[in-house]
């Protein structure tokens, strides 16, 4: 199947948009053709795409659909389960993302715009599949930190765990990012096992409807997984419970009532927002024209108020840079967006910047710009005149109907004017402030309440270093910008998968991506306490005093559908030697003296005398351990938390006993990891060194 802007015939066989569908309680709904609906149009064209409406639709049944059959499907699956489907919606949306292109540009978004939502947005889906295998258990709970003992003798522990929260994950997100918007959050949400509810905002709707019309149509979503609403959700709120938890993005202002609302305020429910922020670009004091961070600095501005017409919450909206380099930065500003944006219709070949996404939108845009132009600003590059764009046809002309404004950047004589710190033209538009010091720089930056990103553009680190101590807690994310990492950076506005997205204060307090921590955001962390035994079966993972086999049969002959937790092996006993250290000592080439003066060892704290190598007594704990013959262990692939206890001198003797502390099966590989405990006892059962060891162990 193909998809395209639905359409349908009325009863006299003319052609008229149809009403655009929901996807909930796991099928198809359409509000009746006698509802009300609201129009969705072309950005450049103004032809009508498709109407909405939500008149009708059980909300309420959607979410206790996703909180009874979405948990009960995503519940069945562990963390590595659910990475491996990640990764097969990414494919699924790679081979028909062509259809999704198409509709993107009836957004406004030119192919580059589309492909920092959609194929940004599948990167996610690929980025969180890796690190869910990698970095996750393949089980359904996630430990957090190390054992804390909390008896003298091991019989009571604690440990902190993560477990999937009950409810239902709501996304309301923003017109500007209709594919990465949703994927960014559904992708650590459906990691963490909880069903998602995507509402998507209004004008660019049904991209949002085609990219989850995709994956229903590959099979793949377990059910009730993802929903979606198009259209208006009024008493949302209304029918949420604990358990539940909104991602929102969006306004600070509409944030900040819906925040208030009893369902967050005594009801239980979390709610985290990304809202819109005035973030800066600061350019440093030895970045003069002609340097290289000079010319990353105007690339930069240009590219954030250019991309997706500069409706990007992310976008650089203040330009704080030296009085004495202004006028040099306007310039190269203007020369920049004269050579390189042609404004017009995406679907004209040579456009490189498109339209806002709607007349309303674009109304609004030029509503700002006259605010802060009556607050003091000048427009220094472009105009707020009805421009003329490149056509689809190729023609040039005025676009009455498109939602096109010019890249407009202003200039304020005066910095401490409020309105330039408080109020966003969503769209492509920058002011251009000026400072003195360093220090004036970073109070700039601090006006604007709390920014989702700040970048400096400067090759001293110490104003770099200066910049970061002051202006760090007022933004989710830095960018440092100089002449080594301008062409392999990724940019101001780029967020990413294994970075923290979101901001404080007006940026919305919340965060999203992180990695693993925004995959926790959707779970809840719980100190259990209790005895190694009860530990150990609800972590999957063995606590020192549970219960342990050893018998006959190495564990290292066990195959990991053999394998135990538990399994163990004590080995015998190994005496250590003068001539053994100092063999290992001109073998290595580690003469420490420890190892070989004895005086100077005994003057040290730490030591008795000459003492053993760690090292050496780790590789003799291997040789005491292995099994060497071949079998299912495939390899010895690292060793983590290697602690060194107690000392060994000459005349001591050391074993060691391993234990499988952890198993890890791989969803997509006939081997997995077992992760050992190992712990190296002397003569007088004092503990020498403790460490896990991680061997990769074939399934059968």
């Amino acid at each position: 199947m193909t998809l395209t802007a639905p359409h349908s015939l009325d009863p006299q066989g003319t052609p008229m948009t149809s009403l655009l569908p929901s996807y909930v309680s796991g099928s198809w709904w359409t509000a009746d053709a006698a509802a009300s609906t609201s129009e969705v149009r072309d950005a450049s064209t103004g032809e009508v795409v498709t109407r909405v409406s939500t008149e009708g639709l059980d909300l309420a049944g959607a979410l206790e659909y996703a909180r009874s059959v979405g948990q009960q499907s995503l519940g069945a699956l562990t963390f590595h389960q659910r990475a491996v489907l990640l990764k097969q919606f990414a494919l699924a949306l790679t081979e028909r993302k062509a259809e999704l292109y198409e509709l993107s540009a009836r957004t406004g978004a030119t192919k580059t715009d589309s492909w920092v939502d959609i194929d940004g947005g599948i990167g996610v889906l690929f980025s969180y599949s890796g690190k869910g295998r990698r970095e996750l258990p393949n089980s359904q709970v996630y430990v957090d930190g190390p054992v804390e003992p909390l008896s003298k003798d091991g019989s009571f522990l604690g440990r902190h765990i993560y477990t999937r929260l009950p409810g239902v994950a709501v996304q309301i997100n923003a017109f500007n990012f209709p594919v990465w918007g949703s994927l960014e959050k559904f992708a650590p949400a459906f990691l963490a096992g909880m069903p998602t509810l995507v509402k998507p905002a209004t004008p660019t709707g049904y991209l949002a409807e085609a990219f989850v019309r995709i994956l229903v149509e590959s099979g793949l979503l377990p059910e009730g997984s993802l929903q979606l609403v198009s259209g208006s959700v009024p008493d949302l709120f209304d029918n949420l419970q604990l358990g539940d938890i909104v991602g929102f993005t969006g306004s600070a202002s509409t944030a900040t009532s819906l925040r208030a609302h009893t369902a967050v305020q005594t009801g239980g429910v979390r709610f985290t927002a990304e809202t819109d922020s005035i973030n800066a670009s600061v350019l440093g004091t030895d970045a003069v024209q002609g340097t290289p961070e000079f010319d990353a600095y105007v690339r930069q501005l240009v590219t954030e108020m250019t991309t997706k017409a500069g409706q990007k919450c992310t976008a650089i909206r203040r330009a704080i840079v030296p009085a004495t380099t202004a006028d040099a930065v306007i310039e190269a500003v203007r020369a920049r967006i004269a050579e390189k944006v042609v404004l017009g219709d995406p679907r004209a070949e040579g456009t490189s910047m498109g339209p806002l996404a709607s007349t309303a939108q674009r109304d609004e845009v030029l509503r700002q710009v006259g605010a802060l132009v009556a607050a003091g600003g000048e427009i220094v590059v472009g105009s707020t005149d009805a421009p003329e764009v490149l056509l689809a046809d190729g023609s040039r002309g005025a676009a009455s109907d498109g939602a096109f404004v010019s890249p407009v950047l202003l200039r304020f004589d005066d910095a401490s004017v409020e309105a330039v710190h408080e109020l966003e033209a969503f769209g492509p538009v920058s002011s251009l402030l000026t400072y003195a010091t360093t220090a004036e720089a970073a109070d700039l930056v601090a006006r604007g309440g709390g920014s989702l990103v700040t970048s400096v553009a400067t090759h001293d680190p110490a104003q770099a270093v200066e910049l970061a101590g002051r202006i760090a807690a007022y933004n989710g994310r830095m960018l440092l910008l100089d002449r080594d990492d301008a062409r392999s950076s990724t940019g101001h506005g780029s967020p990413l998968p294994n970075l923290v997205h979101g901001g404080p204060g007006r940026a919305g307090g919340g965060e999203e991506l992180g990695g693993i921590r925004a995959v926790l955001h959707h779970m809840q962390r719980t100190a259990v306490q209790g005895s190694p035994e009860m530990l150990t079966a609800l972590t999957g993972v063995w606590h020192a005093g549970a219960a342990a086999q050893s018998e006959g049969r190495h564990p290292f002959r066990k195959s990991l559908a053999e394998l135990r937790i538990g399994d163990q092996i004590a080995s015998a006993t190994r005496e250590v030697t003068l001539d053994d250290i100092e063999t290992f000592a001109h073998f290595t080439g580690d003469t420490f003296y420890a190892h070989m003066d004895e005086d100077a060892a005994a003057a040290n704290p730490f030591f008795p005398g000459r003492v053993a190598h760690g090292y050496l007594l780790v590789s003799w704990a291997a040789g005491l351990f292995v099994d060497p013959e071949p079998g299912p262990v495939l390899a010895n692939y690292g060793l983590e938390n290697l602690r060194f206890i107690t000392p060994v001198s000459p005349g001591d003797t050391i074993r060691v006993t391993l234990t499988a502390k952890q198993i890890t099966p791989r969803e997509t590989d006939e081997y997995g990891e077992v992760r050992w405990d190992a712990v190296i006892h002397n003569q007088n059962d004092e503990i020498v060194a403790n460490y896990d060891v991680l061997t990769l162990v074939a399934k059968e």
